[in-house]
């Protein structure tokens, strides 16, 4: 870490990809929060070590702890606020998994709730904006992996602006 004489820090400007997961990182929130239908509040089981065995391999929970992480990184991508390095690369790998899951996770907490028999049933009546083939993506999944892909962009810029040091940047 560089300090000048003043003892103040001396800080890179963020990247602009850092700076773009300030609103990336409030639309994966949002995303998660409807996916997983996660209320404003979660409850953390501490009671002894062994109790987040059941919490952590629960999908809601896992977006849960990833929508904390997406509140950490909104702030750190905030302009002006002051961040390092190694701060910005150990929130993004935190995330990485959940976001990785998450699709599969939603589709599958999706297909074990749906009423496939009224489903079925109505299947003369789809919209316009269902898929036509069995290739055909979600549009909502895709904005997903889009955004999440922005988070590794933003994770490059600041190790290569940093020059693979521990830096801060404002």
């Amino acid at each position: 870490m560089h300090e000048n004489d003043d003892d103040e820090v001396d800080a890179l400007a963020k990247p602009d990809e850092l700076l773009a997961l300030h609103t990336t990182s409030a639309e994966l929130f949002s995303l998660l929060r409807k996916w997983f239908a996660v209320g404003p509040t979660v409850q953390l089981d501490l009671a002894h070590i062994d109790s987040a065995t059941t919490e952590l391999g629960d999908p809601q929970m896992i977006a849960a702890v990833a929508m904390r992480k997406l509140q950490a990184l909104h702030l750190i991508a905030t302009p002006g606020v002051l961040t390092a390095t190694d701060v910005v690369v150990a929130i993004i790998n935190d995330l990485n998994r959940a976001l990785m899951q998450g699709p599969s996770m939603y589709l599958e907490l999706k297909a074990q709730s749906t009423d496939w028999d009224d489903e079925f049933a109505n299947l003369e009546a789809l919209s316009d904006d269902a898929p036509t083939s069995v290739e055909a993506t979600d549009p909502e999944i895709e904005r997903f992996m889009e955004l999440h892909g922005s988070l590794h962009d933003a994770l490059i810029a600041v190790v290569e602006a940093s020059h693979g040091e521990i830096r801060y940047f404002a």
